[in-house]
């Protein structure tokens, strides 16, 4: 196995004391290792926000991109570079809601994209906001009187969409959380975790300790592959909060596979002038 170690980025954290970041990170270089992938081989994208900052904090090849805009470049770099191992890291606001749109299109596309959520419930970098997740009893410095919206349920959408993994973990359970990050990595296709990390410092309502009393995982009973159950379990909230592979489909063609002129080749070992690709650009649209 590979030396969880060698992912250390030898900096402190931004993060706060106690931010759900933070065992979400370890979880991350841990499983990486354990899969046996070096840095060189993994490249992270993120748009804006506390999750986007993971890049800086493990070492693997890392782009910031715009905020709710990680996904159009990570689908370059998997059309690009099939060898490259590619992960998502955004936060609930930039998937969400700035994102919304590309989440949308990025299901219908399938790429092989491994995309982990961290679901805090609340804008944190801009000092707690209420996003699309938030409960409608949080009150926060610019809803004083609460939500007025109800929460978005990003699991149903993911599965009514046609996503071909969906899974949702908690922090807290830091075994469950890294075999839901190997099944995702391994996914042929876009594999969506749905994270839940609690935000110590503006979300007072969603806890770890609230978590804790109820998030409860999946038994080796559920079936994962049936649509119908995947629904009516997404829709499970509350008092009793399932984590696990929700929903899972397989032999769906990727993005890359529907485009035969790209075949098995690696674009970026391809040495040509930009102009070159013209060609390839045109057959694309």
């Amino acid at each position: 196995m590979v030396n969880p170690e060698i992912y250390e980025p030898n900096r402190e954290t931004a993060w706060c004391p106690g931010c759900g970041d933070i065992p979400l990170r370890q979880c991350l270089a841990e499983v990486l290792a354990e899969l046996e992938l070096k840095p060189s081989q993994v490249t992270m994208f993120t748009g804006i926000g506390q999750a986007a900052k993971m890049p800086h904090y493990i070492k693997v090849n890392g782009f910031n991109g715009l905020h709710g805009r990680a996904l159009p470049p990570a689908i370059g770099m998997r059309l690009a570079n099939p060898e490259m191992k590619v992960i998502v890291e955004s936060g609930d606001g930039d998937t969400y809601a700035e994102g919304g749109n590309h989440i949308l299109h990025n299901i219908r596309r399938n790429p092989d994209i491994a995309h982990f959520v961290h679901n805090n419930q609340i804008y944190g970098l801009t000092k707690g906001q209420a996003s699309p997740t938030s409960e409608e009893t949080l009150t926060t410095s610019t809803q004083p009187n609460g939500i007025t919206q109800r929460p978005f349920n990003p699991v149903k959408f993911a599965i009514a969409m046609g996503a071909t993994f969906v899974a949702r973990s908690f922090v807290g359970k830091k075994e469950h959380l890294k075999a839901m990050m190997k099944a995702a990595i391994n996914h042929k296709g876009y594999a969506l975790i749905d994270i839940l990390q609690p935000c110590v410092s503006f979300n007072k309502i969603n806890t770890y300790q609230w978590y804790m009393k109820r998030v409860y995982e999946l038994g080796d009973d559920y079936n994962s592959t049936d649509y119908h159950d995947a629904i009516k379990k997404a829709d499970e909230w509350g008092d009793n909060i399932p984590i696990g592979i929700i929903y899972k489909a397989e032999g769906v063609p990727i993005f890359r596979d529907r485009h035969p002129q790209i075949g098995d080749r690696v674009l970026v070992k391809e040495k040509k002038h930009p102009r070159e690709f013209q060609a390839l650009i045109d057959e694309l649209k």
